[in-house]
């Protein structure tokens, strides 16, 4: 039941409001007796006095006032019954999905101006891009269906660095993204070092959660599995020289619960590093739990992007709510405050009156 931003949890308690006035219409009030003196001149005394004769009682009766504070009281205690509860405002509890940690290959074959780029293809024409250029385009659109996903981003070449650690804003996800270059991590391909970091990096995000968290066991009692781990690992060549071997780094990526999608990108026939190493690609897939593509055209590289959205749907769950506050103590606080108000002008009116009285003259006559 609910009034606006009011809301009654035991709204039933509302049938006893009229309980005073069935009480006072089937039950008389209270009268009380006294013992009175028989006396034989009761006809003299009753025309003496001019009164007419009733039964002997007398009914306390309240004022106006009383009256009013027993009703506002009964009419408070049966709000604070009802247990009266204010809505807060609408709050929006977000539950992300994936931890999804981007690894892009920056040697020097990424240079390679072998793609199309998306906006030629579009006006029919033809623009060669390099494959770094084309793998951005296709990652944009990969992280606009990512929602409630914390994205990553690891670059790597002579050494493998953390280019955006994980967030959930897309937005300077994607400006990091842009910011990339070929020049920037050196000109060989240190594919196993590249996933040896990003299985590094969830350790590191999942330790950081766990020390920030007030209550952690009741947060696991709530996830009742915990967030996944996703690693999508693009390279156009294989492994020159990582102090981890990509299948070792693999088989330690299996037993931390991280998956890892391979993307092969470029023709391996292309003019600049060694081979792609297909071979390697795929164990490093399978061993981990994920899968490995091919993309040696743009059509393949969304493709590939495609097939692993479809792998790791999305987990994002928004509920909204309205915290609660009970003020059923209020109404109570409120009738104490006012039964003390009136008990106190009804002691100071009768201190008063008796001050008052004590202070009148007397009349000097004296009774025998």
């Amino acid at each position: 039941m609910q009034f606006n931003q009011l809301e009654l949890v035991n709204p039933y308690w509302l049938w006893l409001l009229p309980l005073p006035i069935i009480i006072y219409w089937f039950i008389p009030a209270y009268r009380t007796r006294q013992s009175a003196i028989k006396v034989p001149f009761f006809d003299v005394l009753v025309q003496a006095l001019d009164e007419t004769p009733s039964a002997g009682a007398s009914q306390l009766s309240a004022r106006y006032w009383q009256k009013t504070l027993l009703i506002i009281s009964w009419c408070l205690l049966i709000f604070a019954l009802t247990k009266p509860t204010i809505l807060g405002p609408p709050q929006t509890r977000e539950s992300l999905g994936r931890d999804v940690m981007v690894v892009v290959d920056l040697s020097s074959s990424m240079a390679e101006r072998d793609f199309v780029s998306k906006t030629a293809s579009d006006n029919g024409g033809i623009q060669k891009i390099s494959r770094l250029d084309a793998a951005k385009e296709v990652l944009a659109d990969f992280a606009t269906t990512r929602q409630g996903d914390r994205l990553g981003l690891i670059l790597f070449g002579d050494a493998a660095f953390v280019q955006t650690p994980f967030t959930a804003d897309q937005k300077a996800w994607l400006a990091l993204l842009n910011q990339t270059d070929v020049a920037m991590a050196g000109q060989s391909t240190h594919l196993g070092d590249a996933i040896g970091l990003a299985i590094k990096v969830f350790e590191q995000s999942a330790s950081a959660e766990l020390s920030t968290s007030t209550e952690p066991q009741q947060q696991n009692e709530k996830n009742e599995k915990p967030r996944e781990k996703v690693a999508i690992v693009l390279t156009d060549g294989n492994d020159t020289g990582s102090y981890v071997e990509p299948i070792d780094a693999a088989k330690v990526a299996a037993a931390k619960n991280v998956r890892i999608h391979m993307i092969a990108m470029g023709d391996p026939t292309t003019i600049g590093e060694k081979a792609l190493d297909m071979d390697v690609i795929n164990r490093v897939a399978e061993v981990s739990g994920g899968q490995a593509f091919q993309a040696i055209n743009r059509n393949e590289l969304e493709q590939a992007y495609a097939a692993i959205g479809e792998l790791e749907p999305q987990l994002y769950e928004s509920t909204t709510y309205r915290p609660k506050k009970s003020i059923h103590q209020y109404p109570i606080m409120l009738i104490v405050v006012m039964y003390l108000f009136g008990f106190g002008v009804a002691t100071m009116r009768r201190q008063l009156t008796s001050s008052l009285n004590k202070a009148a003259p007397d009349s000097g006559e004296k009774h025998v």
